[in-house]
This record gives C-alpha cells, structure tokens and sequence, in this order.
C-alpha cells in the first residue's frame, strides 16, 4: 500500500540526574566531593533511505521514544549516554512540526540525516559545584528534560518529469508504453489513485524518471478530487508533461488546458513556471485531427501530436523531455532564508519573559514559563542548599515582586510545576 504522509510523535530522552556524593577512602583524608554528571538522553534522528519507498510502517508504528541518560554515580564516575533512535523514511520525505506547520527538513538525498527531538543534558554533580567557597557542596542538577513534538511527514516523490492532466486522457498508458512501469489502465475515471514511477531510456544512453500522477480536476489546490495527492508529488518535478485529450472522450480540450494551468499557478511553488511539454493525446481515434486544428487556433504554443496505439510522436516527446532536463536546474521546495518558512529575527523587546505569574483563585497562585519550569525541573531540591538554589533564583526573578503586584500574603499556596510552597513576605 502507498502511503505518502504520515504524523508521528517523538520524545527524546532526559539527561542523566547528577550525583551528590563525597570521596570516602583509606589514607585519603578530607577527600571532597565526588558526584559525577549524567549523561546525555537519547536524540531522535531521521534518516533518508532509498531501500523505503512508502511511509507504509508509520501506519502503525507512531511513537518513538529514546531512553534516558545514566545517572551520574559515586567517585566522579559519569552516567553513560544514550543511544540515540534513528528512524529511516524514504528519500524525498519532507519534515514539518505539527505545532505551527513548522518545516524541518527535506530528505532529498539518501542517507541524509536530519535531528528532530535533541536529547537532555546530563545534569552536573556535586563535583561540579566546589569552589573556593564552598569546599563541600551538597547541590547537583537533574537531567534537562527531552523534546517531545509530533511530527508531519509528507513523501513528495523524486521524478525528474511529472505527467499531468484530466482523469482518463492516457497519462497512465503514456508511461507503461515509455517505461516498464506498469500502472492500472482503465476507461474510468481516477484509474491512478497512487503516484506511479517509471524510468525511461533513450537510444542515445539518456534516461530520466517519469510520473505518472492521479488525475486533476479544478479545484485540485483546494484538495478536490485526489488533487492535494497529485500535487505533493508534483513539487519536484523538473519538467511537466501536460497530456490533453483530443479522443472521442467529449472533453473540450482548450477548457481542460486552461482549468489544469489555473490549479498548478494556484497550488504554488512555481508550478506554472516550470519547463513544460503539451501532448496532444489519443491521435488515433475520429476527429482528433480536427480537435488538435481548433486546439492550435486558440491556444499558442507548441503541441506534439501523439498516440499510444501507434506511438507517433513519442520518441519526440522523450527527447524533447531529455533535453529540457539537461538545462534545467532542480527546483528546492524549501528556501531556510525565504518568507516561506515564517522565519522571524527576535529583537530584546520581544524575547519571552522567564516567567509568568496567575491568580488561580483565593490564596493560590502559580508560576509558569519555560524558563523557569526548565530551571526548576534541573535543580535537585531533595536538599537543603538545591532548595536554597531554587529560590535564590525565584528572588533575583522578583517572582516575589510579582506575587505581591497581584495580592498574595503570607501562608498564600504558591505552585511550580508540581512543586507548592508557603508564600512568606
């Protein structure tokens, strides 16, 4: 089964708690402190592989999850890392957050690789702490806690030449005559239901991957029809082969032309730019002639006649496609430096504060935001000075100037995380 997006969710793995321990040893007197650093949780990674070529495990297969890192132990020993998870998915796989629609990455080329969930640091041991004034620390960090995201991926096929066009004009029996794909043919509409590959070569050693693509019908780029399908695959494409019906099928051939022009230009990524071949398809068949004339008269470009049956015009088109592709450069999806991605340069004014107070009700209140959670989260408060740490840092905050803008009192339950404690002016 063909499968071509997917969502998934990955949560990387927290570092390694720290150690609070002290050097106890024969003839080593006044030995100090000796808790080492844990280790660093697991990254998740995607990895493009060209042996995968549907998302097919992805149906099932929706969360993965890398291990923690090792606890830092006695005598400065340090908590072993992670490994970290890669996860192979098809070249030509294009990554987004879900969370904003944020891009990611594209796996274009096999065995790239890209890193979507960074695993935690390892939180630092007592060791780590001594100074000159504080010879015997009894303080060390939890692991950073890991990244957990749902993830997009959407499969945007590698072909060099896209076939487009209405439902039954012969895009599928174009290319099993061309190639040796053999795609499903039939005289209904949306025959293809699934993008289909096939790789032509020529007499003079050239040879170039061709698309068969489901059928468009207007109001594809709204998602019409199997269009939002079609036109996923279509991104990359270098050159595109419009097939346009002149049979006995009763299409208008200049409306069919003119509806197929509008959806490319209105899906976007340049489509309507992109190098392009017409082919006037089913040659063979009563009245094609005449179709092809009045076809000509309104529409200025050029046309090549061509039929299956008989394969006239065909090797034309290939090489014409041949050499298109030769002066034709690839087209990226996704500029990084481009309005596409929503990319925003932060000046100092909008730089998010390290926390936020709220009045949940009566004489409870609670702290929140990132910065602050993260730092509580990596502070071990299972001790009196990594409790003193912790609100050490809530007073250079001024949470407390904070707390009492909005009316808080002594004995007032304050939360952080899940961590409460008495509110003392």
């Amino acid at each position: 089964m063909f499968i071509d997006r997917a969502v998934i969710e990955v949560r990387s793995g927290k570092g390694g708690d720290g150690a609070i321990a002290f050097l106890r040893e024969k003839f080593v007197p006044k030995g100090g402190p000796a808790g080492g650093n844990g280790g660093r949780g697991a990254s998740i990674y995607l990895r493009a592989n060209s042996h995968i070529n549907t998302l097919f495990n992805f149906r099932h297969s929706k969360t993965f999850i890398g291990k923690d890192g090792e606890k830092g132990g006695i005598k400065n020993q340090f908590g072993k890392y992670a490994e970290d998870v890669i996860i192979d998915v098809p070249v030509g796989t294009v990554v987004f957050e879900e969370e904003g629609h944020k891009f990611l990455g594209d796996l274009n080329e096999d065995g790239k690789i890209i890193k979507v969930a960074k695993g935690g640091r390892g939180g630092r041991g007592n060791s780590a702490f001594k100074s000159s004034t504080n010879r015997a620390p009894k303080i060390a960090e939890n692991g950073e806690p890991g990244e957990r995201k749902r993830l997009i991926l959407e499969l945007k096929l590698l072909a060099d030449v896209g076939l487009v066009g209405f439902p039954s004009v012969g895009k599928s029996t174009l290319l099993s005559v061309v190639s040796s794909a053999r795609p499903e043919i039939a005289d209904y509409p949306f025959t293809t239901i699934v993008p289909n590959l096939g790789v032509v070569s020529l007499k003079d050693g050239r040879s170039f991957v061709m698309a068969d693509l489901p059928g468009l019908i207007e109001g594809a780029h709204l998602g019409k029809g199997l269009g939002l399908q079609f036109l996923r695959h279509i991104e990359r494409c270098r050159v595109i082969i419009h097939v346009i019906d002149m049979g006995n099928s009763g299409r208008d051939p200049i409306s069919d032309y003119k509806v197929i022009n509008e959806e490319l230009k209105q899906y976007g990524f340049g489509l309507e730019n992109r190098p392009r071949i017409l082919l006037a398809s089913k040659m063979d068949e009563d009245g094609a002639k005449q179709r092809l004339e009045e076809f000509k008269k309104e529409i200025k470009e050029e046309i090549i006649p061509i039929s299956a049956l008989t394969e006239e015009g065909i090797e034309l088109a290939l090489y014409k496609c041949a050499d298109l592709l030769e002066k034709t450069p690839l087209f990226p999806l996704y500029d990084e430096s481009s309005d596409e991605l929503d990319n925003k340069v932060y000046v100092l004014e909008e730089e998010s504060k390290p926390f936020v107070v709220e009045k949940i009700k009566g004489h409870e209140f609670r702290i929140s935001g990132e910065q602050i959670v993260k730092f509580y989260r990596m502070t071990n408060i299972s001790t009196d000075e990594g409790m003193m740490v912790l609100m050490t840092r809530l007073r250079k905050l001024r949470v407390d100037d904070e707390l009492e803008r909005l009316g808080a009192i002594d004995g007032d339950i304050v939360y952080l995380d899940d961590f409460s404690f008495e509110y003392v002016s």
